[in-house]
């Protein structure tokens, strides 16, 4: 991709993403509106906050000149998939470091199968290594091995990232009380609760498990300092809905998800939105969201 290229516009995002009010009768119960903000329409290869935080960056690496770029994910990654699918349709030679050395001789999953298909080139390491990915030693031995890139971060969560996603939190200006997103890496709530207008508040639902309990909580804040030079907007964390960590899963929130699925004729994403609605259920029940108030749900994608 040269500095001609076409902008991250060119892949025609549906923006903004439509609202849709959702009658569910623990939130009617208790005066409270449900609306589910279906970031998972923008695009159908870059749904929902991947999106929001490629875009800024592909711009810069168009705008750099760059002509590949390199991040890291696990065997399932949502991340992984959308930057391979940016790279095919932009014309990005792509790099994806994937957690786990034992996968490099194994069949490839239907996650990691269709990054490839989409031109990704993928390099296995050691869980070791993939925890020291930012030091500067694994990095030059990357660049010393596959030349030149431009590096997106794990899960997508940088500056530009979270930039990118004030546009979500300025397209819900008025459209809510308090916005909920769940979160991985922190980048779209840090954006998001920067984009929000005065009175409304953002509030994540972290569905990673490990670290310090203020391990998220600094990331986000670091990643505000960093994308505007200090704090933004009001958001806090519910924690406790993590069910065990990134990608797991308990019969309770599977039969949550399928009786929401049931109810209101939607699929529900178990990484992510599952565990947000799960949340947003038991807080509403414990009366957190006040009578007459409106509680939007980012659906951030489909996996």
């Amino acid at each position: 991709m040269t500095r001609s290229s076409p902008a991250p516009q060119a892949l025609r995002p549906r923006l903004p993403s439509p609202l849709q009010p959702v009658d569910d009768e623990p939130f009617a119960r208790h005066g409270v509106r449900l609306v589910l903000k279906r970031d998972d329409l923008i695009h159908p290869a870059l749904p929902g906050n991947k999106w929001r935080k490629l875009a800024p960056n592909l711009r810069a690496a168009a705008e750099a000149g760059d002509r590949a770029l390199l991040t890291f994910g696990g065997a399932y990654s949502n991340h992984l998939r959308a930057t391979a699918a940016a790279g095919r349709l932009l014309g990005f030679d792509t790099l994806g470091v994937v957690r786990g050395d034992e996968l490099a001789h194994a069949p490839l999953n239907w996650s990691l199968a269709r990054c490839a298909a989409d031109g990704m080139r993928l390099h296995f390491v050691d869980r070791a290594t993939y925890r020291r990915k930012t030091d500067p030693d694994v990095l030059a031995a990357l660049r010393e091995g596959f030349g030149a890139f431009r590096l997106i971060p794990e899960g997508g969560s940088n500056p530009l990232a979270a930039q990118g996603c004030t546009e979500l939190g300025r397209e819900l200006r008025g459209q809510a009380d308090t916005v909920a997103v769940a979160c991985g890496t922190g980048g779209t709530l840090a954006g998001l609760a920067a984009g929000l207008g005065p009175g409304q508040r953002a509030l994540g639902v972290p569905v990673l498990k490990g670290g310090s309990p203020h391990f998220l909580h600094e990331t986000v804040a670091d990643l505000q300092r960093a994308a505007f030079g200090g704090p933004r907007g009001d958001w806090t964390l519910a924690e406790g809905f993590d069910f065990g960590g990134y990608a797991r899963r308990t019969p309770e929130l599977d039969a949550f998800a399928e009786a929401f699925e049931e109810r209101h004729g939607l699929p529900v994403e178990r990484v992510y939105v599952a565990k947000l609605l799960f949340a947003l259920t038991a807080l509403v029940e414990r009366g957190a969201f006040p009578t007459g108030s409106t509680v939007v749900a980012v659906v951030t994608g489909t996996g």
